[in-house]
């Protein structure tokens, strides 16, 4: 049976009234699964704060699951901040954070499944200035953009504004953003706070429009109810829906409640995704590119699509002032899709070679700056080189074709030499920069290679030495040690973390991965061996080049092991996130939160060397 979902625009804190028509609903239609709500969620003023806290300290009961990604208004600093520190949202959270029972805050971005459905969101509103709760980062949206990549399924996507109208503004960011994800089949419903900028009321809500298959595209905001006939894609076979919700207790009485019963799109075929009704129509965002002329552009930038969001989306207004002329620089519409809906127009090059070498995983900054901002967090290639065409003496693992760019070849300018402690033949031990914890370190292959699976069987014998007494180390220390690798077919220079955990930890390893790889629709491999090099033999049969996959070596002699398709997206950081979830220390799931200085980190080093030396193998 369909799962029975309910929507709802704007609450502004008015739960009483919400909740109320909530079991009216449900008594009489029900019984619904989850309420998902967008716009704005906290109240706007402190008279309504009372009953709104109500519910979140537990005096007033929440009838059923209830999600919303308007994370801004009175009071949401301080149920927020409360809901991040809560040891049981801590580690890799991508399906709501639990604010209370049958409360979930939607933060930032992401996607998960809930009720054979796959949500996708975007949370909060755009602001130039970082702040904590309330805004959506670059990362967020750059998150979303690989969501618009990945060829699985999204039945429903949240919180994504973008403008319509001159009286609405536009967001040319989200407006693109949008657009891309479309072409996704599976989209059934997307949550957005804000309508979109489109020059036709078709378009004028921001969540809703999610140009996916049977999609939903549900947008707040705006205090009025309205709904437009369902639109085809370009270039997809499936029809979008739009529904734009009034907010709760609206003087005017328009709708503020919705029901729905989706079928899942992962349970459907071809040919029921591609059926149209018989009144659907041309996309707005077709109608609004034929309608708008050259003169009509400079008159009215806010109500089209700007020239800016094809080019890179992370560059400031102000660098694109300053910067080479618009001509030089890579359409990135163009390089990651094949096609440009500007055509001639485009202001921006559309570089064939550039598109060829995006398909091959080059980094797009890489091909459009020269360089990279994300160092080692950059999950694509910053080489120009393709390894196939180059001869052997040319190929990853020689000197010459070591990346200047890249962070871990010691022969590299960028390496940070004081992070090492031990240096072998063909690897050497590093700490890891941003520590999860105390002794967190990475154990590094001396040649530029993807994978540690991929070097040769001599190479594993020194690999499988150093994890052997780094087990012994943490044993003396009274922890065992997790050993991850995120082997990606985009990788550049593999390493292999290991990071301990008290042993008293231990017996819940593989609960805590095993969970997180539920809630990210997967199931682990799981296989147990004798030996460190016997588990290692089994990996090296699993890494084909042709996929990417994750393993973890869990105490026991236990591997689990996660096979990614080529398309999918699957977060690099993630055996840092489940790890940090198991220890209740959310704060450092980012590294980049754990950063040291220069000085901290040799005497972090220093430290560590001289603990480790009795177990060191190359002293």
């Amino acid at each position: 049976m369909p799962p029975r979902i309910l929507l709802c625009g704007d609450v502004f804190g008015r739960l009483n009234q919400l909740f109320k028509r909530v079991s009216s609903v449900n008594k009489s239609a029900g019984p619904f699964d989850a309420l998902f709500c967008v716009g704005q969620f906290f109240p706007d003023s402190p008279e309504q704060l009372d009953e709104f806290m109500a519910y979140v300290e537990g005096s007033s009961q929440i009838p059923i699951p209830t999600y919303f990604i308007g994370d801004y208004g009175v009071g949401s600093a301080k149920v927020l901040l409360a809901a991040s520190k809560d040891s049981a949202n801590r580690g890799f959270k991508m399906d709501g954070l639990r604010v209370r029972e049958n409360l979930f805050w939607l933060k930032g971005s992401g996607n998960f499944s809930l009720f054979g459905l796959s949500v996708a969101y975007l949370s909060g509103r755009k602001s130039p200035e970082g702040q904590q709760f309330g805004t959506y980062s670059q990362d967020d949206v750059d998150a979303l953009r690989a969501i618009a990549e990945d060829p699985g399924i999204v039945d429903l996507a949240s919180d994504i504004p973008a403008g319509f109208s001159d009286s609405i503004g536009s967001d040319s960011t989200l407006s693109e953003l949008v657009q891309e994800i479309k072409p996704r089949e599976g989209l059934e419903f997307f949550l957005v706070n804000r309508w979109h900028g489109m020059d036709t009321p078709d378009f004028t809500i921001f969540g809703e429009t999610v140009h996916f298959k049977l999609c939903y595209h549900i947008a707040g905001t705006k205090g009025i109810y309205y709904t437009r006939e369902p639109y085809s894609n370009v270039d997809a076979v499936h029809v979008t829906r739009f529904i734009g919700l009034a907010s709760v207790g609206n003087k005017d009485k328009q709708k503020f409640i919705h029901a729905l019963s989706p079928t899942p799109a992962s349970t459907m075929s071809s040919t029921e995704i591609a059926m149209k009704t018989t009144n659907s129509t041309l996309s707005p965002y077709t109608l609004m590119e034929k309608s708008t002329s050259p003169k009509d552009v400079s008159k009215r930038s806010g109500d089209v699509m700007s020239d800016d969001q094809y080019w890179r989306y992370d560059v400031s207004q102000k660098r694109r002032r300053h910067d080479a002329g618009d001509g030089e620089k890579i359409c990135f519409k163009f390089v990651s899709s094949g096609s440009c809906p500007r055509g001639e127009k485009c202001n921006f090059r559309h570089d064939g070679d550039a598109r060829e070498r995006y398909k091959r995983g080059v980094c797009f900054d890489f091909l459009n700056k020269g360089k990279c901002e994300r160092g080692p967090d950059c999950s694509f290639k910053h080489s120009l080189q393709n390894e196939g065409d180059m001869p052997p003496s040319r190929r990853p693992g020689s000197e010459n074709t070591r990346s200047k760019e890249c962070w871990f070849c010691l022969s590299s300018p960028n390496v940070e030499s004081h992070l090492i402690i031990s240096i072998g033949e063909n690897y050497y031990l590093a700490l890891a920069k941003g520590p999860l914890v105390e002794d967190h370190v990475l154990i590094v292959p001396v040649e530029h290679m993807p994978s540690t699976l991929s070097l040769s069987s001599e190479s594993e014998v020194e690999l499988c030495r150093f994890q052997n007494s780094l087990q012994r180390y943490c044993k003396s220390q009274g922890k065992e040690v997790i050993f991850f690798e995120w082997v990606s077919i985009r990788g550049t220079h593999a390493n292999l973390q290991a990071i301990p955990i008290p042993s008293s930890k231990a017996v819940m390893v593989e609960k805590a991965f095993n969970l997180a790889a539920q809630k990210m629709g997967f199931k682990f491999v799981s296989k147990n061996f004798d030996s460190i090099s016997d588990g290692r033999k089994f990996l090296k049969t699993q890494a084909d080049g042709e996929s990417s996959l994750f393993y973890a070596e869990i105490p026991g002699g236990t591997i689990l092991l996660h096979r990614v398709e080529e398309k999918v997206r699957f977060p690099a950081q993630f055996g840092r996130e489940v790890l940090a979830g198991l220890l209740n220390m959310a704060d450092n799931a980012d590294w980049r939160n754990r950063k040291h200085n220069k000085e901290e980190e040799m005497k972090i080093v220093e430290d560590f060397k001289s603990r480790f030396q009795e177990y060191d193998p190359n002293c």
